[in-house]
């Protein structure tokens, strides 16, 4: 094992903190997003917020040449959906995730927004996305291993009638944005990398209402269901403790998970 993926005490604390503030961001987005509102003018209230009200970076912005701080996946967006002049409509569900960096070290998180007249379907598959993360958090302690994450999320989600990305997947996480391990979201208990405690990383599944199928769009980021059917996904950092785990990223709305 790379000895770079287990982080110290102090370490730790410093990703806390980036976490914590990271929460503190999408509390401010639950009282602006609203039908009528721009994914790009939800990108800008977020990048000044980061900056000028918690003093820290945006991590998002400038990696891999991308111009913008937050993905805003809307509807059949899987992810990396680019933020524009798109306004949000009454049915609408979307997917904010957002990179924050403090002193040094990244947390990376997202959260599913619903509008008023979202459908019930959206609203399904919303809760199942979110409960398929927490089946898949609920597995890490040390001495498990990565395939009982992946199962856990892929046996929940597909056992509701949905189905798993899986070109996409959670990540180490630390001082880079991207570190090992990879976090597939299906697999087979007993595979895989086993945990250890001071690891960090991201569980962070993506659903789709219809088939696994997805492609990428010509802007060469947003990725978008092939049968156009919804998809849904939430995301927190990870805490490999010595007990179990720690929700980095928990909001305050969040019961422990």
């Amino acid at each position: 094992m790379n000895t770079s993926m287990i982080k110290t005490a102090a370490e730790i604390d410093l990703m806390r903190e980036s976490a914590r503030l990271l929460s503190q961001v999408f509390s401010m987005l639950d009282d602006f997003i609203e039908v009528g509102i721009t994914t790009l003018e939800i990108d800008q209230k977020v990048e000044h917020f980061i900056v000028h009200e918690l003093e820290a970076r945006p991590a998002s912005k400038g990696q891999y040449d991308y111009q913008f701080c937050l993905n805003s996946s809307v509807n059949e967006v899987v992810c990396h959906g680019v933020p524009s002049t798109y306004r949000l409509k009454g049915a609408d569900s979307i997917n904010i995730d957002i990179t924050l960096e403090k002193n040094g070290f990244i947390s990376d998180s997202s959260k599913m927004y619903l509008m008023p007249n979202a459908s019930v379907a959206a609203k399904k598959l919303a809760k199942t996305t979110y409960e398929s993360m927490c089946k898949g958090i609920q597995k890490v302690k040390p001495g498990a291993h990565l395939g009982d994450i992946g199962f856990a999320i892929q046996e929940h989600a597909q056992g509701a009638g949905y189905s798993v990305v899986k070109e996409y997947c959670g990540h180490g996480i630390g001082r880079e944005m991207h570190e090992e391990p990879q976090v597939l979201h299906y697999g087979h208990m007993d595979t895989g990398m086993e945990l250890v405690a001071g690891m960090t990383f991201t569980i962070e599944p993506m659903i789709n209402q219809g088939q696994a199928k997805v492609k990428t769009k010509k802007d060469g980021w947003t990725v978008v269901t092939r049968d156009k059917k919804l998809s849904a996904q939430w995301e927190h950092t990870i805490l490999v403790t010595e007990t179990g785990y720690e929700v980095l990223t928990l909001r305050d709305e969040e019961e422990a998970i």
